[in-house]
């Protein structure tokens, strides 16, 4: 009887599987989109691939980002699948485009615009708004062919101002009447695969009129009775953003888990270390334990490097465009803008006047001097000693700071970027990390892909993970398979995508061959390639020798490989076992 022919098989490689276990040297088979043998594969492979001296895990899964506008103007999900991302969720904090009434595209714009800084022009440009309802938008998302998987959640926000009107936007309470429509729309959305709902109660969240997000403050009942659409489908996750960082894990915290207990669904929420309390990690840490002893599913998403700011001429922030006569130059393109900043007048009016109001709420933070520091090119540290801040260094050189800082901003022509640990930096050390996410009930999350164009750019965390957290780090690491599975088979398993995450029979083919011992992370660039022009910050790495997604090679050597076999995920995935 002659060998079994698959489709793909790879050779060699040294499998780390998703598990947890220890890797070991073996052989993967492919078959259409699934794993059909994982260890000696006998039979041949129409591809043959060669994976001797590399890595071969599962397809990561980042359950937060942002691509509700990019999945309807773009193919690739970048940078996100840049970086060995195979499944994205978004949907996340309740922004979205979807449901949405004509009348109100421009709300649910500026509120983009603000709270994830997707600007205007390049939402106008490429949102062709072809639906109004959620099954409408699921729709057009699946009409366009993508490179990796996704599945989005309900936006709280978007579903608030479909039903209230203008009620939404000013977070007036809902009516009874109102939040039965919500709970009926809410499960209309499950029926077509809605991962579940974002919600946000966060202050920073503003709209570009200085509005807070209309979920902010909303009652627990409308909480609740939407968390009962999930529970009577028996299917959808909870995601929040709340206000957790005070001390001690009180006030949001009580209402998610209030709702994961009322409704029996998992709620899963950001956190991170504030300076304000950079310990109050710990007593979230003994908070969600007592929680989730008592069956109650709750799990903080941790963010594994500090949540970076990027600082520039040609990002969004930087520390003088609070200044009344940033106005004067900031819609000059970056050559007249850096020659008009090299006038000892403009100098001095920049560096001395005051700041003014500030046009987001993250502005201000490109000011605190002991938490910027700079990035390198290739290898950039998100780990740096505390002496390399800017105030640390100009205290050093016995320059004024904001000095110090304006002439670095110029430096490569004004290309030069900075950055500003925004959270999880606390003490000069990711030192909280190691302990986090040792606990099971933490789970890595934050990307934050396909928003905060200008001013964010951390959807490349996988490769810091698998670089700084397992090869680099001075310090306490991770091993190999902890990281992997921390990538892979830990957040799938949160949103219930349980086809996936693990390189096993009858499991999702999705799977990253990886150069570990030359994989390097690049430091963000600025690039013009979002609808109008617009711009946004992009980060590439070197290593990703091929990433495989659904059976079929979506990236090899760093480079989309022309095929786009990404799905749309509608609703939970289960393996396919015999």
């Amino acid at each position: 009887m002659p060998s079994q022919e698959h489709d793909i098989v790879i050779r060699g490689g040294t499998i780390v599987d998703g598990s947890g276990k220890p890797p070991f040297i073996g052989d993967v088979a492919i078959d259409g989109e699934w794993i059909s043998q994982v260890g000696s594969v006998t039979g041949s492979g129409k591809r043959e691939i060669d994976a001797t001296g590399l890595l071969v895990t599962p397809g990561f899964v980042d359950i937060h980002t942002h691509y509700d506008g990019q999945l309807i103007w773009s193919e690739y999900l970048a940078p996100s699948s840049n970086h060995g991302v195979t499944t994205v969720v978004t949907g996340n904090c309740g922004i979205g485009f979807a449901p949405c009434r004509p009348q109100d595209h421009l709300s649910l714009i500026e509120l983009m615009e603000v709270v994830e800084d997707i600007p205007e022009p390049v939402t106008s440009a490429g949102l062709d708004w072809s639906w109004e309802t959620f099954p409408e938008y699921m729709d057009a998302v699946e009409s366009r062919n993508h490179d990796i998987d996704v599945a989005v959640m309900v936006p709280h926000s978007a579903l608030r101002v479909y039903v209230m009107g203008e009620r939404g936007v000013r977070r007036e309470r809902a009516n009874a009447d109102e939040m039965a429509q919500m709970k009926l729309l809410m499960r209309e959305a499950l029926d077509v695969g809605a991962a579940g709902l974002g919600t946000s109660r966060i202050h920073v969240h503003k709209s570009t009129s200085g509005e807070l997000v209309p979920t902010f403050g909303v009652s627990q009942d409308e909480l609740i009775t939407l968390g009962s659409a999930m529970a009577e489908a028996g299917k959808g996750v909870f995601q929040m953003i709340g206000e957790v960082t005070g001390k001690g894990p009180t006030g949001d915290f009580d209402i998610m888990c209030n709702v994961a207990e009322k409704t029996g669904r998992q709620v899963t929420f950001t956190s991170a270390q504030t300076s304000a309390a950079p310990y109050q990690y710990r007593d979230l840490l003994t908070a969600l334990k007592a929680v989730n002893d008592k069956g109650i599913k709750v799990t903080a998403q941790l963010f594994p490097r500090p949540i970076g700011m990027m600082i520039g001429l040609t990002a969004t922030a930087n520390p003088f465009c609070m200044a009344p006569a940033w106005q004067e130059i900031v819609d000059l393109p970056l050559d007249e803008k850096v020659a008009r900043m090299r006038e000892p007048e403009m100098r001095r009016r920049l560096i001395d006047e005051a700041p003014g109001e500030p046009k987001h709420p993250l502005f201000p933070m490109s000011r605190d001097f002991s938490q910027l520091f700079s990035l390198e090119v290739e290898s950039p540290n998100y780990e740096p000693d505390e002496s390399t801040n800017m105030q640390a260094q100009a205290d050093a050189a016995g320059v004024p700071v904001e000095e110090f800082v304006y002439d670095k901003l110029l430096e490569d022509g004004g290309k030069n970027l900075l950055i500003a640990a925004l959270g999880n930096f606390a003490l000069y050390n990711l030192d909280h990390v190691v302990e986090m996410l040792s606990d099971p009930n933490v789970v890595v999350g934050l990307g934050d892909g396909g928003a905060h164009y200008g001013m964010i750019c951390d959807a490349s965390y996988p490769t810091t993970a698998l670089t700084h957290w397992v090869r680099d780090r001075d310090g306490t690491r991770f091993s190999l398979e902890e990281m992997v599975k921390t990538l892979t088979r830990d957040p799938a398993e949160v949103f219930g995508l349980n086809d996936r995450g693990l390189l096993q029979p009858g499991y999702r083919a999705h799977a990253n061959l990886i150069d570990h011992e030359n994989l390097t992370l690049f430091r963000p660039e600025v690039v013009n390639d979002l609808p109008g022009g617009g711009r946004r910050l992009h980060q590439d790495a070197k290593g990703y020798v091929m990433t495989i997604v659904n059976g079929q090679v979506a990236r090899e050597n760093d480079q989309p490989a022309g095929a786009l076999p990404g799905h749309l995920l509608r609703g939970p995935q289960e393996p396919q076992l015999a």
